[in-house]
C-alpha cells in the first residue's frame, strides 16, 4: 500500500476501519472535507475488494456527490478503479481513441455517435467504446450494436481482434469490471448517479492517444479536463446530447480541450432525425434510408472525434474532413 493510501486513523467509537472515511466526508459544516487524492484511491480500493459495509458503500457514494467531486478526489477513483479493473489493456497497436458512453438514455433518442465512432474507424481511426451494457436507457446503444452486428469484446483478445479488423471494439463494463458496474447500478437503489458515472468515463481502458467526452451539466467540464489533465490524459469534452459524446450540429459547439476552448459552428438548420429504431439506424448507414438531421448529427460528432484523436485541427479541416468521409464511407 501507498504511503498516501493509509487509512485515516480511527477513534475509540469506531468499529470498521473505514469509518474514519465517512467521517471525513460527513462531519458537517467547517469540519468535513473533501479526500485526499490517496484517500479516495484507498477508499474505492477498499469498496471494490468487498472489505465495506453496504450502508458505509452508500454513505460513502450520496456524500461524495453531495459534496460534489474535486479533482484529487476524481483522480484517486479513477486510480483505484483502473487498477481493480487490471487495467491499462495492452494491444500490439496503440488505440487512437477513447470513446465513453455512460449516459441513461432518458432525454436522447439513438445513438447516433456510433455511427460517428465507426465512420473514423474505416478511416483508420481506432476507436475503443466502453460504457455501461445494461440500466436505464442502455438498451438503444446494445441494440443499435446489434443491428450492426458488431457484438462486444468479451475480453483483451477479442478487443484487439476487433480492432484490428474493422478499428472498432466496444467493451462492456460489466466485462472490464463487474464490481464497478454492481456500484454503477446502485442508482436505481439511491435514487442519484453517483461520482462513479464520472470515474467510469476516465476510465480510458488501453490509454488511447486521445479521449472523446461528454457531459450533461456543463459544470462538469472543468471536472473532466483537471482529472484528465492530472492523469496525463488528451481529452475534448463537449456538453453533449443526454450526457453522451455527441453534437448534433444545430447549435454553435464549446468544445473544450486541454489547450483551452474552442467555438465551433453551427453545421444545420434546426431538425431531429426521422429515424426512430436502431434497425433504421443501420439502414442510415448502410445507405438504405436519408435522414438529413441524422447524418448531419453522425458528421458533426465525428468531426469532433477526429479533433480529440490529433488527426486534424480545427473546426473547419475537421467538419470538411468527416463530410467526405461520411459521403465515401462503405
Amino acid at each position: 500500500m501507498d504511503d498516501d493510501e493509509r487509512p485515516p486513523a480511527r477513534v475509540a467509537t469506531d468499529t470498521h476501519d473505514f469509518a474514519p472515511i465517512i467521517r471525513i466526508l460527513g462531519r458537517g459544516p467547517g469540519k468535513s472535507r473533501s479526500l485526499t487524492r490517496g484517500e479516495a484511491r484507498f477508499a474505492l480500493g477498499e469498496v471494490l475488494a468487498g472489505r465495506v459495509a453496504r450502508e458505509q458503500v452508500g454513505a460513502l457514494l450520496m456524500l461524495l456527490r453531495y459534496r460534489g467531486e474535486a479533482v484529487a478526489e476524481m483522480v484517486g477513483l479513477v486510480e483505484a478503479a483502473r487498477r481493480h479493473a487490471g487495467l491499462p489493456w495492452r494491444f500490439s497497436q496503440r488505440v487512437d481513441l477513447d470513446w465513453p458512453s455512460y449516459a441513461d438514455g432518458r432525454t436522447r433518442g439513438l445513438p447516433w455517435y456510433l455511427l460517428a465512432a465507426l465512420l473514423l474507424a474505416q478511416c483508420g481511426v481506432r476507436v475503443l467504446m466502453h460504457g455501461a451494457s445494461v440500466g436505464p436507457g442502455r438498451q438503444a446503444l446494445m441494440d443499435s450494436l446489434a443491428a450492426l452486428g458488431i457484438a462486444p469484446a468479451s475480453g483483451v483478445d477479442v478487443a484487439e481482434a476487433a480492432l484490428a479488423s474493422t478499428g472498432f471494439a466496444f467493451v462492456a463494463l460489466e466485462q472490464l469490471s463487474p464490481e464497478l458496474a454492481d456500484l454503477l447500478a446502485l442508482r436505481g437503489v439511491l435514487g442519484l448517479r453517483s461520482p462513479l458515472n464520472t470515474a467510469c468515463r476516465l476510465l480510458d481502458p488501453a490509454d488511447a492517444v486521445g479521449s472523446v467526452d461528454g457531459v450533461f451539466h456543463p459544470a462538469y467540464i472543468a471536472l473532466h479536463l483537471g482529472a484528465g489533465g492530472v492523469l496525463g490524459r488528451r481529452l475534448a469534452v463537449l456538453k453533449g446530447g443526454g450526457g453522451e459524446a455527441e453534437w448534433t450540429g444545430v447549435k454553435p459547439l464549446t468544445l473544450a480541450t486541454c489547450d483551452g476552448e474552442q467555438e465551433w459552428p453551427a453545421l444545420v438548420a434546426a431538425g431531429r432525425p426521422e429515424s426512430q429504431t436502431p434497425a433504421e439506424l443501420a439502414a442510415v448507414w448502410r445507405r438504405q434510408r436519408d435522414d438529413p438531421a441524422a447524418a448531419a448529427a453522425v458528421v458533426a460528432t465525428a468531426a469532433v472525434g477526429l479533433h480529440a484523436a490529433g488527426r486534424l485541427r480545427g473546426a473547419n479541416a475537421c467538419l470538411s474532413e468527416a463530410r467526405r468521409l461520411w459521403d465515401q464511407r462503405r
